[in-house]
């Protein structure tokens, strides 16, 4: 693939990322177009993949495919409602991998999430390295108290029941 064709896919898609409090996600019918599909119900098919896949990884449908209605403008000036869907980068992800990667698109956006997804986990990895792997908890008495996560583990048989003993807060400086 040309490097100029990359830079531009790779802005396009940029672009059309939303955000709300901290969250990423694309509409399946944005990224419908991002990919090639021309058909929503040629498209449909492959998300419907991409969530099994994400039910067989063992995560939640929902938290990563939320049904939502978006507006559109018809020819007569009047509006009227679609079905779309909000999707994570994980989501998007599913969908590049259960897309005809013979597609240059589907092949761009195979790499894309894989990349972008991998630089968050290691900007996640490097801010808990940099906190000293601190995590902030709420005392019984509903104060904020910082507690490192390694004396919690080993104050606990595993780790699975320290991340139930600790609940990650906001703090505001």
């Amino acid at each position: 693939m040309k490097k100029e064709l990359i830079e531009r896919l790779h802005q396009r898609f940029e672009r059309h990322a939303c955000d709300v409090d901290g969250v990423e996600y694309w509409f399946a019918r944005d990224l419908q177009e991002l990919l090639g599909y021309t058909k929503w119900t040629n498209f449909v098919t492959v998300i419907d993949k991409a969530k099994i896949a994400c039910k067989q990884a063992g995560q939640e449908i929902e938290d990563h495919f939320t049904d939502v209605g978006k507006m559109v403008d018809l020819g007569s000036g009047s509006q009227r409602e679609i079905k779309d869907i909000a999707l994570t980068r994980y989501a998007c992800y599913l969908i590049a991998q259960n897309g005809d990667p013979r597609k240059d698109r589907i092949a761009f956006a195979m790499t894309y999430f894989a990349v972008q997804t991998r630089k968050q986990e290691l900007i996640e990895e490097r801010l808990l390295d940099a906190l000293g792997k601190t995590v902030f908890s709420e005392t019984a008495g509903g104060d904020s108290c910082i507690i490192s996560l390694s004396a919690m583990k080993a104050k606990v048989a595993s780790e699975e029941e320290a991340g139930a003993l600790v609940e990650i807060l906001p703090v505001s400086v």
